[in-house]
C-alpha cells in the first residue's frame, strides 16, 4: 500500500524557494499599486534584523502594509490553490481522533473538510511541507490545501468549540461578566489578553474588507458581529454572550467612553492604523435589552474620492453640479436615506468650492473628515452647541460658503434661508427619498413657500449601488421580459440589451459586487418650477414638470449604469425602489 501524497500539487518548499515566492508576489503588489517601493525596503530591512527572520508576505501583513486579504489571494492565486471563506469553517473539530486540536492552534491550520480519501486543511502558511506530512500521517489520508486570510483562521481557531455546549467554556476564559457592575473588573476584563486581540481582530479584517461598519449586538444567547460591506449587512463572527461585557467594554475603552455607564447612549471615537494607512473610528452605543448595542463606523482617511467624477457622476451631472456651485448664494440640498453618500458628496461641493478668495465654515454632528483650508464646528447639544447656535454664530465670521450637516428642523432651516437671502451660499442634506419631496419637506418644516422660491437653487437626490466585480462579471441578454418592463431598450443604443452579473469569486469574497458608485437626480429650479411651489404643487406634478425640463430620474441613470455594465437590475431596483 502506498502512503498517499501530503496534497494534490507539489508546492515550494525551502528558502530558494520561499525566497523567490516572495520576491515575485511583492514585486506584483508594487507593480499594481498595492505595494509602496519604500513599503517594501522597510519591510525587508526589519526582515533582515529578525533571527530567525519571519516569512516576507507575513511581515507585510503584520506591518499593516498590504491587507491579509490582498496577500491571502495573490498567494493562492499563484499556488492554484483555494483561498477559504470566513463562512467554510467549521464550529467543531474534525478528525478529532486523528489530530489534536493543539497542534492546528500551535500550526496555524484547520481542518475545514473530510471524506474517507482526504481531508482539506485551511493554513496560513501552505508553504509549511512539515505540517502537511504530520496531518499526512497522522490521519493517512490525502491533505489538500486551501489558503486562509490569517485573522479569519485565528477567529475561527478562537471559536472552536469541542462539542455542544462548551460555548459556557469559552466565556469563562473572561468570566461570566452579562450582569458584572464594577468598572474596575470590566476594565480588567477589557484588558485580558483574549479580548483585546478580538478587538484588534475585528477592527484589522473591517479594514482590509473595506467595511463601512462594525455591529456589535448583545442578544440572550450570543454576541452577534456584523459588518456592513457595499452598504449591506453580514454577518462574520458569533460569540457566547458572556464575552459581551468585556468585548464591548474594550470598544469603549479605546473610545474614552466611560464603561460603568451602561443606560445611556455615548459617543466617542478614535483612530488606528491598519492595512498601511490611518483610520478614523467613530463609536455609538445604546443601551438595549441584554446589554449595549455598538455601532463603529469607519472611516478611511485619504482613501475617499472628494471629487464628483470619482463618485460616479459622470460628465453630464459633473458639469451641472459645478454650475449650480457657481452660483453667488443660495441655498443647495443633497438628500437620500442615511447611508446614501450625502456627505461625501457636501465634502466634495467643498472641496470644489475651496480656494483662497472664499471663508468656507460647516456645522457638522459629527466632523467625519477633516479638510484642509475649511472652518469645521464640531456640534456638542449637551454644552448648547447646536446647529441653530452656531449658525447664528458663524454668520459674524464673514463667511462665503456656509455647510449645514444635517437640516432637522424649522430653526436651522429658517437661519439656513435667512443666510442664503444675505448673500451666502448654503450647502445642506435632507433626509427625504427624492429630489421633489424635498419641497414638501422643507413646507412642513415650516417655511414659507415664497422663501424656498428665493433661496432654493438646486436639489441632489443620490443612492449608492454596488458595482459587479470585474474578475468574475458575465453578461447575457436580457430576457424580453424585463425589456419590455423597464423599457431597457431606449438605453442600450440600438443594440440588443445586455445584463451583466457577479459570477462571485475570492475577490469579491462570493458576492458578485466590489464598491459602490453614485446614482442620482438632480432638480434645478428654474421659473416654471418655481410657479409650482408657490401654488404649492404635489410631488407627482412636481416631478411631471421636472422630467419635462430635462430631469433624468435616479433610476433611469440606474438603467444605464445597469446596460453599461456596471451594476445589476436588482441592485437597482433596491436603492431606487426599495
Amino acid at each position: 500500500m502506498t502512503t498517499p501524497s501530503a496534497t494534490i500539487i507539489e508546492l515550494p518548499q525551502g528558502g530558494a524557494d520561499r525566497g523567490h515566492l516572495e520576491t515575485t508576489l511583492s514585486a506584483a503588489l508594487v507593480d499594481s499599486g498595492q505595494l509602496a517601493p519604500a513599503d517594501l525596503e522597510r519591510a525587508l530591512r526589519l526582515q533582515q534584523d529578525q533571527d530567525p527572520p519571519e516569512p516576507l508576505l507575513q511581515v507585510l501583513a503584520k506591518l499593516g502594509l498590504v491587507p491579509e486579504r490582498t496577500l491571502a489571494t495573490r498567494l493562492a492565486d499563484y499556488l492554484g490553490l483555494r483561498l477559504v471563506r470566513a463562512d467554510e469553517y467549521p464550529q467543531h473539530w474534525l478528525a478529532r481522533d486523528e489530530v489534536a486540536p493543539a497542534f492546528l492552534r500551535s500550526h496555524h491550520c484547520l481542518i475545514c473538510a473530510e471524506d474517507e480519501d482526504g481531508i482539506t486543511v485551511a493554513m496560513a502558511d501552505p508553504l509549511d511541507r512539515n505540517v502537511r506530512r504530520a496531518l499526512n500521517l497522522a490521519t493517512g489520508r490525502e491533505v489538500r490545501v486551501a489558503v486562509a486570510v490569517p485573522s479569519e483562521l485565528e477567529a475561527a481557531l478562537e471559536a472552536m468549540t469541542d462539542a455542544p455546549g462548551d460555548d459556557a467554556a469559552a466565556g469563562e476564559e473572561i468570566g461570566d461578566v452579562v450582569y458584572e457592575a464594577d468598572a474596575e473588573r470590566l476594565r480588567e476584563l477589557a484588558s485580558e489578553a483574549p479580548v483585546v486581540r478580538l478587538v484588534a481582530k475585528l477592527m484589522q479584517r473591517a479594514a482590509e474588507i473595506g467595511a463601512s461598519d462594525v455591529h456589535v449586538e448583545p442578544f440572550e444567547e450570543r454576541l452577534r458581529i456584523r459588518f456592513r460591506i457595499d452598504g449591506v449587512l453580514r454577518e462574520v463572527d458569533s460569540r457566547p454572550v458572556a464575552m459581551a461585557s468585556a468585548v464591548i467594554s474594550r470598544i469603549k475603552i479605546l473610545a474614552g467612553l466611560n464603561i460603568a455607564e451602561r443606560r445611556l447612549p455615548q459617543d466617542g471615537r478614535f483612530k488606528v492604523r491598519a492595512v498601511g494607512r490611518d483610520i478614523d473610528l467613530r463609536i455609538s452605543t445604546v443601551p438595549s435589552m441584554y446589554g449595549e448595542s455598538v455601532v463603529i463606523r469607519l472611516l478611511h482617511r485619504g482613501e475617499t474620492t472628494l471629487d464628483f467624477h470619482g463618485l460616479g457622476y459622470g460628465e453630464r451631472l459633473s458639469s451641472m453640479l459645478r454650475e449650480i456651485l457657481a452660483e453667488p448664494n443660495g441655498i443647495v440640498l443633497v438628500t437620500g436615506p442615511t447611508g446614501s453618500g450625502k456627505t461625501t458628496t457636501l465634502y466634495a461641493a467643498m472641496t470644489l468650492l475651496n480656494t483662497e478668495q472664499r471663508k468656507i465654515l460647516s456645522v457638522e454632528d459629527p466632523v467625519e473628515y477633516n479638510l484642509e483650508g475649511i472652518n469645521q464646528i464640531q456640534v456638542k447639544p449637551q454644552i448648547g452647541l447646536t446647529f441653530a447656535s452656531a449658525l447664528r454664530s458663524i454668520l459674524r465670521q464673514d463667511p462665503d460658503v456656509i455647510m449645514i450637516g444635517e437640516m432637522r428642523d424649522r430653526e436651522t432651516a429658517e437661519i439656513a434661508v435667512q443666510s442664503a437671502l444675505t448673500g451666502h451660499l448654503v450647502l445642506s442634506t435632507l433626509h427625504t427619498n427624492d429630489a421633489v419631496t424635498s419641497v414638501s419637506r422643507m413646507l412642513d418644516m415650516g417655511v414659507e413657500d415664497y422663501l424656498i422660491n428665493a433661496s432654493l437653487v438646486a436639489v441632489v437626490a443620490q443612492r449608492l449601488v454596488r458595482g459587479i466585480c470585474p474578475h468574475c462579471k458575465v453578461e447575457q441578454p436580457a430576457p424580453v421580459e424585463l425589456v419590455r418592463r423597464w423599457q431597457l431598450g431606449q438605453w442600450a443604443g440600438g443594440g440588443t440589451p445586455m445584463l451583466s452579473r457577479g459570477k462571485g469569486c475570492n475577490r469579491c469574497d462570493n458576492t458578485g459586487f466590489q464598491g459602490r458608485t453614485a446614482v442620482a437626480e438632480v432638480l434645478k429650479l428654474n421659473d416654471y418650477i418655481r410657479a409650482l411651489v408657490y401654488r404649492r404643487a404635489s410631488a407627482d406634478e412636481l416631478l411631471t414638470a421636472a422630467r419635462k425640463e430635462g430631469m433624468q430620474t435616479m433610476l433611469e441613470m440606474g438603467l444605464q449604469r445597469v446596460l453599461a455594465g456596471e451594476t445589476t437590475l436588482d441592485e437597482v431596483l433596491r436603492v431606487t425602489r426599495g
